[in-house]
C-alpha cells in the first residue's frame, strides 16, 4: 500500500503540472496538457509511471471532441514483446517492422469513432518497459495494487467528464486486466466492458469467476467479450505453444463453465467458431476452431478483433465489418 500511495502522489503531481500549463489552446475541446498528433489531428498525452510503466492516451481531435458526451475510456494493455507504437500500428512501407501491422489498434479505434457518435472514445495504451505484463508482475511484490493505481489515476484525468471504463488487452495484456480484477473487492460499475483478445492465460475461476459474475449481474450495461482459438495442439519449433491446461482455449472454456453456473449460455458451432452467448449478447465468446493447428494468435486481433470485442452484444455489432473477415479499418491506418 505504501508503494501504491507513493505512485499516486507522483502521478497527481504530474497531472497538476499538466493542467496548470497554458501553452495549448484554452478551448474546452483541447484537453489540457495534450498535444496535437502529427498524423490525424488527434490529441495525445504520454507519460511514464514507476515502476517501469508507460502510458499513451489518445483522444479525438478538438474539433470533434464534444465535452458534453459520455467518455468511454478504454485501457488497452499491450501484448508481449510489442511497444505502444507497434500496438497502435501504421502503414507498411519498405523497412517497417512487421509488428506494426499485426494489431492496428489505432486504426480500429478510429473505425469505432467513425461509427459511434453518442460517446467519446478515448484509448489509454498501457505498457511495461519490460514489454511483458506477466514478466513485469513477477518483478514486483504488489503488482495488482500498482495496476489498480494506474487505472484509477488515468481515469482521474477525466474526472470532469462522465467517464466509463473498458478493460482490454491482447496476449500478455490480459495479465493487466486480471490484475485489476484481483485487486478490487468488486468490479466497479464504471467498468462497462471487459475484453480478452486471446489473453486470458491467467484466468482463475476462484480468483476471478465470482467477481465477473457479480459484475455482470449488477448492470445491464456490463459486457464481457472473449476471443481465443484452439491452441491445444499448435506447435512452434516442435514444441506445443500451450502445454496442457495453460492456453487461452482452456482458460476460456473454464470461464464459460463458471458463467454457466450463473447464467443460461447458448452454444453455437459453425465451420469457424464455437460461440457462447448469454444475457442477450452481453456475454460473448468467439473460440476459433483450428483443425489444421495453425497459429491464429495475432490474426484474431488483426481481422477486426478489437472492433468485435468493443461492439459485441450491441446494435452496432457487425455494422461495416465482419469478424474474421477483411480489414474494415484500412482507411484509418496511421500513414507513417
Amino acid at each position: 500500500m505504501q508503494n501504491r500511495h507513493h505512485l499516486s502522489t507522483i502521478l497527481i503531481f504530474v497531472i497538476a503540472m499538466i493542467f496548470s500549463t497554458n501553452i495549448f489552446s484554452k478551448s474546452i475541446n483541447n484537453l489540457p496538457g495534450f498535444q496535437r498528433s502529427a498524423y490525424l489531428n488527434e490529441q495525445i498525452l504520454k507519460f511514464s509511471m514507476n515502476p517501469n510503466i508507460n502510458v499513451e492516451i489518445n483522444a479525438p481531435d478538438p474539433e470533434s471532441f464534444n465535452p458534453n458526451k459520455r467518455v468511454l475510456l478504454v485501457f488497452y494493455a499491450t501484448p508481449n514483446f510489442n511497444t505502444i507504437e507497434q500496438t497502435i500500428g501504421k502503414k507498411m512501407l519498405p523497412g517497417v517492422d512487421w509488428h506494426f501491422n499485426i494489431q492496428n489498434i489505432g486504426a480500429q479505434t478510429r473505425f469505432l469513432r467513425n461509427l459511434i457518435h453518442n460517446e467519446t472514445i478515448i484509448i489509454a495504451y498501457v505498457s511495461t518497459k519490460l514489454q511483458s505484463w506477466p514478466w513485469w508482475k513477477t518483478r514486483h511484490s504488489n503488482p495488482d495494487s500498482i495496476i489498480a493505481t494506474v487505472v484509477d489515476s488515468v481515469k482521474h484525468i477525466f474526472k470532469n467528464f462522465h467517464t466509463d471504463v473498458v478493460l482490454s488487452g491482447h496476449s500478455g495484456g490480459g495479465s493487466f486486466v486480471l490484475g485489476y480484477i484481483n485487486e478490487v473487492k468488486s468490479i466497479p460499475n464504471s467498468v462497462k466492458r471487459i475484453c480478452f483478445l486471446d489473453s486470458d492465460y491467467d484466468y482463475d475461476n476462484i480468483l476471478h469467476g465470482g467477481k465477473i459474475i457479480s459484475w455482470l449481474k449488477s448492470g445491464n450495461d456490463h459486457f464481457l467479450s472473449v476471443l481465443a482459438f484452439d491452441d491445444r495442439n499448435v506447435k512452434w519449433d516442435g514444441k506445443n505453444t500451450a502445454p496442457i491446461n495453460s492456453g487461452t482455449f482452456y482458460h476460456s472454456t473454464l470461464m464459460e463453465e463458471k458463467l454457466s453456473s450463473a447464467f443460461r449460455i447458448t452454444t453455437i458451432t459453425d465451420s469457424l467458431f464455437i460461440k457462447y452467448i448469454g444475457l442477450d449478447g452481453r456475454i460473448e465468446f468467439n473460440l476459433k476452431l483450428n483443425p489444421n493447428n495453425q497459429m491464429w494468435h495475432t490474426v484474431q486481433v488483426e481481422d477486426n478483433g478489437f472492433i468485435q470485442t468493443m461492439l459485441s452484444g450491441t446494435k452496432n455489432e457487425g455494422e461495416g465489418y465482419t469478424y474474421w473477415g477483411p480489414r474494415a479499418y484500412n482507411q484509418f491506418i496511421q500513414p507513417y
